[in-house]
């Protein structure tokens, strides 16, 4: 089952306000546990997906610049809120608001990641749509040695116009 075999369709899931898609992983990003719910949008079996990288729903879309700062927080112990277009096996799409956390043991030390997605705000949606559009635009130009950094170039200029962090960027748009 690899990723890259998926064709996107443009058939868009959208989920439902109660639906929570609930996913651990284990430090190197590989699925140790996922919900009903999870198995539900993914379109995938749970022999399919555990012990495989969480990106095998990752969207084509989806710009590397917004992973790359998602793994520099949660592998700083930090939480992270992020808008993420994720791929279905049938080629369907779906959007979430994930929360990001690492899971700690009694020590302290991060021992895998946990993850909560909920539906987003549409309005959100629709801004943060153009704006991966945009990151995936810059990464494209840079090549592909260069193209994190200029993806999160570019979303760190959009968030200086606008006077405000990542985070408070997401839950504003969230909160719309």
């Amino acid at each position: 089952m690899a990723r890259q075999t998926i064709v996107p369709t443009g058939n868009e899931l959208v989920m439902r306000d109660d639906d929570f898609i609930v996913s651990k992983t284990d430090l190197k990003g590989r699925i140790t546990y996922a919900n009903k719910v999870f198995i539900e949008y993914s379109g995938f079996d749970e022999h399919e997906f555990v012990g495989k990288q969480h990106n095998v729903i990752r969207h084509p879309d989806m710009p590397r610049g917004v992973f790359k700062l998602l793994w520099s927080h949660i592998e700083s112990k930090k939480e992270i809120f992020a808008y993420v277009k994720n791929i279905c096996k049938d080629g369907s799409y779906y959007w979430v608001l994930a929360n990001v956390t690492p899971s700690l043991d009694d020590g302290g030390q991060v021992v895998g990641y946990y993850s909560v997605r909920r539906k987003p705000n549409p309005r959100a949606v629709r801004v943060v749509n153009e704006l991966y559009k945009r990151m995936v635009q810059e990464e494209h130009k840079a090549g592909a040695r260069d193209a994190v950094e200029a993806s999160i170039r570019y979303l760190n200029g959009i968030l200086a116009e606008k006077g405000m962090g990542y985070e408070q960027f997401i839950l504003e748009l969230q909160a719309s």
